[in-house]
């Protein structure tokens, strides 16, 4: 989605950062949820962009938990194994381009997204 509203260069790094964080998820549990909502927090009053990004990042990283705690009980029938797998390269490709968007300074809708934060 292209917007009229060129964002300036902080504006793109807190943006690209409220995407990027969410591999902090690797290291501390529930980082992929708790990095992009402390960035939004911090700077959705100031800047329409970075609040635009966080929101939907927050979304998206909420929307994925819950996709891979379905996949979680799916396991019980074995299919989940391969929707964890498909859930976890899914996640991985949109979080990198969800960063690239933001660093463009594009505005970007993770595809399969719950839209908790509006």
């Amino acid at each position: 989605m292209n917007h009229p509203y060129s964002p300036h260069p902080e504006e793109k790094q807190f943006a690209m950062l409220c995407h990027v964080i969410a591999f902090a998820g690797f290291i501390i549990p529930f980082g992929s949820i708790i990095g992009p909502l402390i960035i939004w927090l911090i700077k959705k009053d100031q800047s329409p962009y970075v609040n635009a990004h966080g929101k939907e990042s927050l979304n998206f990283q909420i929307s994925i938990l819950i996709y891979g705690l379905v996949s979680a009980i799916l396991w019980l029938v074995f299919i989940g194994i391969f929707v964890s797998i498909a859930v976890g390269i899914f996640w991985l490709v949109m979080t990198i381009i969800g960063t690239i968007r933001a660093t463009e300074g594009q505005y970007y809708r993770y595809p399969l997204t719950i839209r908790f934060l509006k």
